[in-house]
């Protein structure tokens, strides 16, 4: 591949055509892994929020008893389970009003819920004593002009079971609960901007419920244990219940990210393919001076077939000088990232420095891809030029009637 050739111009577009791939490479290892980088800030953030496994009634809003799965406890596999309430309400702090999306919880989950990880201000907490307190989205917490250093309570309403509404008295149809904000999280817009924790005792009381609970939330240890609970839950209980693993409760989002990063990788890919037309090119004139080389070679006893391996070879020893300088740098590149963060997020997120997370099995499909691109366009030419332009030039030569 650095042997010295009669026409520069030949080591000048092979030298182009490596450093091209070495580009396109560190670009598809930097763009990937920083995609997974995002892909798992996302996912940790819903999964902060969403539960491993949630167990919901067919037909209804409530299952009949709260504390019926309480044998689940007793799973190696589960981590955590229990019951909430989850109900439209309306708020209303000092003069400022909002419709949001009450979470009834217990003490396990405020123990083991990821999401004590993405407070922001106050405290993760629903109880103060015997005061009850709820801990609200930040979204929420700013159109309500929530402060959890004031002492001012939270009012929470809702409509009274089997109470027909009097637009003389409205308040006499809403059954209502005083709370009091004792901390903020932030975790993602949409969450932020509808959710309030707060402790079940209070939800049920607001809701007239005695045993009732919407749904039963599970906690795994491990993505294994995740889908084979799931899938024994799912048959155990039949059609009366539904059984969704965290995936199904967002599988729009799921399906989205997976698809955009199908996407980026074959945009990048398709560049490197137009990277590698350069070999292509190079090649071909590197076959065209070589004529009277390869044909000394077959009258010395060279078969055609080692012949076109020795262009192959070189035209791939292009493409992977490009795929090892371009995987090195961009390797590189990530581990400065994850480990100096050198390049910041602008504005404000949950992160300060872009996420970076480099996986193996996408290592292994960009080297597969890069090589495979370089292995073709470096066996298209040979296969394409090289029996006409020897033959052409020499017509009585043995090299184009050897097997």
């Amino acid at each position: 591949m650095l042997a010295k050739k009669t026409r520069q111009i030949i080591n000048v577009i092979s030298g182009i055509s490596a450093v091209g791939i070495a580009l396109g490479t560190m670009a598809l290892v930097i763009v990937m892994s920083v995609y997974n980088g995002f892909d798992n800030l996302a996912k940790s953030m819903y999964h902060a929020f969403d539960p491993d496994i949630m167990i919901e009634p067919a037909v209804g809003k409530t299952l009949p008893n709260a504390y019926a799965f309480d044998y689940l406890k007793e799973d190696k596999r589960v981590t955590a389970v229990y019951p909430v309430i989850e109900e439209k309400v309306f708020l209303q702090y000092r003069s400022q009003q909002a419709v949001a999306v009450m979470k009834g919880v217990d003490s396990t989950f405020m123990a083991t819920s990821p999401l004590q990880n993405y407070l922001t201000g106050g405290e993760f907490r629903v109880y103060f004593g015997e005061v009850k307190e709820a801990v609200l989205g930040r979204g929420l917490a700013r159109e309500l002009g929530v402060n959890t250093a004031f002492v001012d309570p939270l009012w929470m309403y809702y409509p009274k079971k089997d109470m027909p509404f009097s637009p003389l008295n409205p308040m006499a149809s809403l059954q209502r609960e005083k709370i009091f904000p004792a901390g903020v999280f932030a975790v993602e817009q949409q969450y932020d901007a509808q959710h309030v924790m707060v402790p079940i005792k209070a939800a049920a009381d607001l809701l007239g419920y005695t045993q009732e609970a919407t749904q039963i939330e599970i906690r795994t240890s491990t993505e294994k244990a995740l889908k084979s609970l799931a899938k024994e839950l799912t048959g155990t209980l039949g059609p009366d219940y539904k059984v969704l693993t965290r995936y199904q409760l967002n599988d729009m989002l799921y399906k989205m990210m997976k698809t955009e990063k199908i996407i980026i990788f074959l945009l990048l890919g398709f560049i490197l393919i137009i990277i590698s037309g350069n070999v292509l090119g190079s090649l071909s004139m590197l076959i065209l001076e070589k004529k009277e080389d390869t044909a000394v070679l077959a009258g010395m006893g060279a078969r055609q077939s080692l012949i076109r391996t020795v262009f192959v070879l070189e035209g791939w020893l292009i493409s992977i000088a490009g795929w090892l300088s371009g995987m090195a740098a961009g390797l590189v590149v990530c581990y400065a990232q994850i480990r100096y963060g050198l390049i910041s997020l602008p504005g404000s997120f949950v992160v300060t420095n872009y996420p970076v997370a480099v996986q193996f099995t996408d290592m292994l499909v960009i080297t597969g891809l890069v090589l495979g691109i370089g292995f073709v366009a470096a066996y298209v030419p040979v296969r394409s030029v090289f029996n006409n332009a020897i033959s052409f030039a020499y017509p009585g030569s043995s090299l184009g009637v050897s097997k």
